[in-house]
């Protein structure tokens, strides 16, 4: 039988030279997995430890030494151990507007009005392309995804946004900021893949439309989809896997009322050089790769257009083109101006800086139901039968 009553292990957490004032934090943690660890470094006579200035991982008292680690299950344990550590750490707190903090009832306003917008415009485009089966076609699927990222999104988001504009709740915890981290950058490269997605389902709707129903059948429309998603969530996840094992012994103040990944590793005292040249690399190889094949597909696109011998054809073509290249324009445009707000206007006022990724995370999701339904006559009708529906009714 099992004592109730595990042994248990004093743990003294190192805190780093970066620190004005080291202090020691003692935690009485109860952890049976990692005893075979500790017994097998006392028995080579030598605590675990890591050499150099900063230690990563905490020491096992009462000796403090390298680590030799010669079986991967101990390493894979002492990952879990400096991960449990970095979840259980001091939380780090939110930011809502510096200096504005008696506005922060009144600036939250417009941001929830924003948001119901947001929730109210996706959800009733995933609802009347769920219902109406005029909308049951390839074109639509994809503005059914895009439409569920944007909701992804700004689910993902504002819930802490509002909690630290009513509430002034700025505390969140590691394991809840990483997770939120990793949604956020994943449903933004999401957005670009689904946005190339739609390109491609007018490239063939225009340049080879007799095989239109043939190439984007229901299987493959699902296998893009599940493509997309696979893309976006893997290219993130080595970045977001990291910062659990990263140390943070800095300020544990965030720049935003949300986590981003490029604010947290501020916080991180040791050697952030993957974890900074990395998402570059995901940039330039999806988002910025995204951007050139919509424009070269658009060209090819427009070759074909002008190829078409009546003018009233020809304008019923591009027609179809006018939504999703609005809705290409908000999202790269508003890309654009965060990036170069972040990289050259580094002398600009913080709120400025907050402000612009707001107008990121909100803009794109409200604005593309607005231009659906402005601009595509079948997503008109089907919001005009469900209001219409109840007045029938009556």
């Amino acid at each position: 039988m099992r004592k109730k009553n595990l042994n248990k292990i004093s743990l003294g957490v190192c805190m780093w030279p970066s620190v004005d004032m080291p202090e020691l934090e003692t935690l009485d943690v109860t952890f049976s997995f990692i005893k075979q660890v500790h017994l097998k470094a006392q028995s080579l006579g030598k605590g675990l430890a890591y050499s150099g200035k900063t230690s990563y991982l905490p020491s096992i008292p009462p000796v403090m030494v390298r680590s030799i680690m010669t079986n991967s299950l101990d390493i894979f344990l002492l990952a879990i151990l400096a991960m449990w550590l970095n979840t259980t750490a001091t939380p780090f707190l939110l930011t809502g507007f510096p200096g504005m903090e008696k506005a922060h009832h009144l600036i939250s306003i417009p941001l929830l009005v924003t948001y119901i917008s947001i929730l109210l415009g996706n959800g009733t485009l995933l609802f009347l392309i769920r219902d109406d089966r005029n909308l049951h076609e390839p074109m639509y699927y994809f503005l059914a995804m895009l439409a569920a990222t944007d909701l992804g999104v700004t689910l993902t988001t504002m819930p802490t946004v509002l909690g630290v504009l009513w509430l002034n709740h700025r505390e969140i915890g590691h394991g809840a900021c990483f997770s939120q981290a990793y949604f956020i950058h994943t449903l933004s490269i999401v957005e670009s893949g689904v946005l190339l997605a739609m390109a491609y389902d007018r490239f063939i709707a225009i340049c080879n439309p007799l095989r239109y129903a043939s190439i984007l059948t229901d299987t493959r429309v699902m296998k893009i989809g599940v493509g997309v998603l696979a893309r976006a969530g893997l290219s993130i996840m080595p970045i977001i896997i990291r910062l659990h094992w990263l140390p943070y012994c800095r300020s544990h103040v965030l720049s935003h009322a949300f986590c981003l990944h490029q604010d947290v590793i501020k916080l991180a005292c040791t050697d952030i050089t993957f974890n900074r040249l990395y998402p570059v690399v995901v940039v330039f190889a999806m988002v910025l790769l995204d951007f050139l094949i919509i424009f070269f597909s658009y060209i090819l696109i427009l070759k074909t257009v002008m190829g078409i011998a009546s003018r009233d054809e020809r304008a019923k073509a591009l027609n179809t083109c006018v939504s999703h290249i609005s809705c290409i324009l908000v999202f790269y445009v508003t890309v654009v101006g965060l990036t170069f707000i972040h990289r050259f206007g580094k002398h600009a006022p913080r709120v400025v800086h907050i402000t612009m990724s707001y107008i990121y995370f909100l803009f794109p999701p409200f604005m593309n139901p607005v231009i659906y339904s402005i601009k595509t006559r079948q997503i008109q009708s089907g919001i005009f039968r469900l209001f219409s529906l109840p007045c029938s009714k009556a």
